[in-house]
């Protein structure tokens, strides 16, 4: 017999598709606040996954890659899966990246039913919904003003989570560690195995980063076993890098730029100049190590000790993956805006 499954006090049956509204604690205005969802349940029994976006509220490419997901109206054949375009509904209401109490919600997992209240929201999802899930992908972008390549970052060491990883199809995964009081740690610790993509910059929709990202999700999907959908086929065979470093300003001042995401870097390449507001040139930012740039810093002021530049490392050549990043651009068609 198929699993039952009860979320907020409701029961989805095998072959319901249902949305969800969670509570959680009012605004002071006292309006409630609830937590959105929507589950879709295959007849047959299968894994349980979840998708969620705006842990950081103003991580908005998340949204669009869920609201993309529903309107594919996908036919699961196998398993559960769970759609959480926000997380953080203070954040999104507020465009901000933390929670109301000043704290960032990826940092207050698992929570607490009586603690602050970053620590009860994750308490909620972290019980309400990723209790239930074999899997997970977390939606992030760069922070304010910050630009992420599309990639993954995972704990690529357990040979299923790599699996899933390599079939999101981006150039890049990242064997990344996992931060205390993070949403993956607390799934990880729950079970869960987890994705993190990481995909653009905040408060800002980026099509690249958003078409990626669905056709990453539903490939997944696939992966599991839960959709047959036909996808194009991808002749991307992602890069593993075991490291990455932020190269930071050594001086404060105008930044002219000579590199951008996905550019490729040998050791002493000049990534930038540091200039006055004369004009007068003060200092460079130089690369220490070869690699590729995954992130970035996008305003063109800086001051000294700013991270400016992230830069993965591979044990292969930079230069393929480089030729993937294109691969991948050419291979996402822009969607034109409806007239």
């Amino acid at each position: 017999m198929t699993k039952k499954l009860i979320i907020a006090g409701v029961e989805i049956y095998p072959g319901e598709r249902k949305k969800i509204e969670i509570p959680v604690a009012k605004l002071y205005t006292d309006a409630d606040m609830s937590l959105p969802i929507q589950v879709i349940r295959a007849k047959k029994e299968g894994p349980v996954v979840f998708v969620s976006a705006a842990v950081h509220g103003d991580e908005i490419n998340g949204i669009e890659i869920i609201s993309r997901l529903i309107q594919e109206n996908l036919k699961l054949q196998a398993g559960t899966l769970i759609l959480v375009p926000m997380v953080n509904v203070y954040g999104v209401l507020n465009q901000s990246r933390y929670m109301p109490d000043r704290r960032d919600l990826n940092r207050c997992f698992p929570g607490s039913k009586t603690g602050s209240l970053a620590g009860r929201l994750a308490y909620t999802f972290l019980n309400s919904i990723v209790a239930h899930c074999d899997y997970g992908i977390d939606l992030h972008t760069g922070a304010i003003h910050r630009s992420n390549l599309p990639q993954i970052r995972a704990n690529l060491e357990d040979a299923e989570t790599k699996r899933l990883a390599e079939a999101f199809a981006v150039p890049v995964l990242l064997n990344a560690n996992i931060r205390d009081g993070s949403l993956r740690g607390a799934a990880v610790g729950n079970g869960t195995r987890v994705l993190l993509y990481e995909a653009g910059e905040a408060l800002r929709f980026d099509e690249l980063s958003i078409q990626t990202g669905v056709k990453g999700v539903i490939r997944v999907l696939r992966a599991l076993g839960m959709i047959r959908k036909r996808m194009s086929k991808v002749n991307i065979e992602p890069f593993v890098a075991n490291r990455s470093d932020w190269t930071r300003a050594n001086a404060s001042g105008f930044v002219k730029e000579f590199v951008s995401l996905g550019s490729v870097v040998e050791k002493g390449d000049i990534l930038a100049d540091i200039n006055g507001p004369l004009g007068n040139h003060i200092s460079q930012i130089i690369s220490t190590r070869s690699g590729i740039i995954i992130g970035k810093q996008n305003i063109p002021l800086v001051q000294e000790g700013e991270a400016m530049y992230h830069i993965a490392y591979f044990g292969g050549s930079a230069d393929d993956v480089h030729e993937h990043i294109e691969m991948m651009q050419e291979a996402i068609v822009a969607i034109e805006p409806a007239n």
